[in-house]
């Protein structure tokens, strides 16, 4: 199906990699858990389901919607999109609840080592997560950097420091050692699969220690 960008670009769907069948024990999947190959999308929504089925939080990938310009029916009882538009740009990929807070969070992931560019945001992104933590929600970042597996929760006030920066002829992309010096690291696990809701913890932590 192609799907294109509200400004025309095509937009390219991901490959999903093949599921590999391993007969390992529970102890040996959780230490190479998080070498599966799992893009850092399919990582949260794995967490999100043993948060949702654990009642711990309830946070949903957002979904785009499409408009669709050109629909086949090889066969009476099923039609085939083969041409949509994404009618608008999209904000952040995840919102929720947890514990009575608004969560909000963009997740990005790059295979670079030592540095991640901010060409990865849009500005309307950027808007979307100010305005949602000027109403009191909890806004932060995933980055997974593919090549270490290392994956870090990005304060969303960490984040606008750096994009308001290269405004000003500042660094187009944020240093590895910053992103560690400001951000929760987290380890790949196997229930949940990454464990980010421990790091929303102490972000909500550490908001009130700075109202009080």
């Amino acid at each position: 199906m192609k799907i294109n960008y509200p400004d025309g670009r095509i937009f390219n769907s991901p490959s999903k990699p093949s599921p590999k069948v391993s007969t390992e024990t529970t102890a040996k999947k959780k230490m190479i858990f998080g070498d599966r190959g799992m893009t850092l999308e399919e990582e949260i929504n794995e967490s999100n389901k043993y948060y949702r089925s654990h009642e711990v939080a309830v946070i949903y990938k957002k979904p785009t919607p499409l408009q669709i310009v050109k629909v086949d029916y090889p066969k009476r009882s099923r039609a085939v999109v083969r041409e949509a538009y994404f009618r608008q740009a999209s904000t952040t990929d995840y919102n929720g609840v947890y514990h009575g807070y608004y969560v909000d969070f963009e997740a990005k992931e790059t295979k670079n080592k030592n540095t991640f560019p901010l060409k990865n945001f849009h500005q309307h992104q950027i808007d979307h997560l100010r305005m949602c933590q000027k109403q009191g929600g909890i806004c932060f970042v995933i980055i997974k950097y593919v090549t270490l597996k290392r994956y870090f929760v990005m304060p969303a006030d960490d984040l606008f420091e750096h994009w308001d920066a290269q405004k000003h002829e500042g660094a187009k992309s944020i240093q590895l050692q910053d992103i560690i010096d400001c951000s929760i690291e987290i380890k790949a696990n196997y229930d949940p699969t990454l464990p980010y809701i421990d790091a929303v913890q102490q972000l909500i932590e550490s908001g009130k220690e700075k109202h009080e």
